[in-house]
């Protein structure tokens, strides 16, 4: 039986193998070190997701053949779970806390103005692949409300015009 090789648009041709890819190498590694068996997927899925910056559905189905469970279950839990995404991540990433502090200062209405001006909700990138927008229960950052992650670099006391702002300023522009 031929080996089943994942072809994601930025992975090798199906032709190569899977050791030639060394993001496909650390996903085999995590495998084998819980033999191939079922249990091995949530922890799977995470180094897909570190290796790939997404779970690409090549892989996922990669996952499922070589540790014999339905592509199903493999989706069902990639869902579930908010750290996995299955769409590329954008160049730059924001987060705007939904938390009580953070919805009754005002994130509402930044989410509400981003979907609005820059056409995006929670979990979707723009079509430039710039910017991905993210939702947090609580960034545990109550006293800074509303608040957000910009790239990693969380910013408080925001409003729609700053934020705006801040995604305008990661978006491609065309000059004319």
């Amino acid at each position: 039986m031929k080996e089943q090789v994942p072809n994601p648009g930025n992975t090798p041709p199906a032709s190569s193998k899977p050791a030639e890819d060394h993001r496909l190498r650390m996903v085999n590694r995590t495998m084998q070190l819980y033999r191939n068996q079922s249990h091995a997927l949530i922890e799977t899925l995470h180094t897909v997701q570190e290796s790939f910056g997404f779970l690409e559905e090549g892989v996922l189905k990669y996952v499922a053949a070589t540790l014999r469970v339905p592509l199903s279950r493999v989706y069902a839990v990639a869902t579930f779970y908010h750290s996995f995404t299955l769409k590329p991540p954008g160049e730059h990433t924001c987060v705007i806390c939904r938390g009580t502090a953070c919805y009754i200062g005002g994130s509402g209405e930044i989410l509400d103005d981003i979907r609005e001006k820059v056409g995006i909700v929670s979990g979707e990138t723009t079509p430039d692949g710039q910017v991905s927008l993210l939702v947090a229960r609580c960034l545990g950052s109550c006293g800074l409300a509303p608040a957000g992650v910009f790239d990693g670099e969380v910013t408080g006391k925001l409003s729609p015009e700053v934020v705006l702002e801040k995604i305008g300023r990661w978006q491609t522009h065309d000059p004319q």
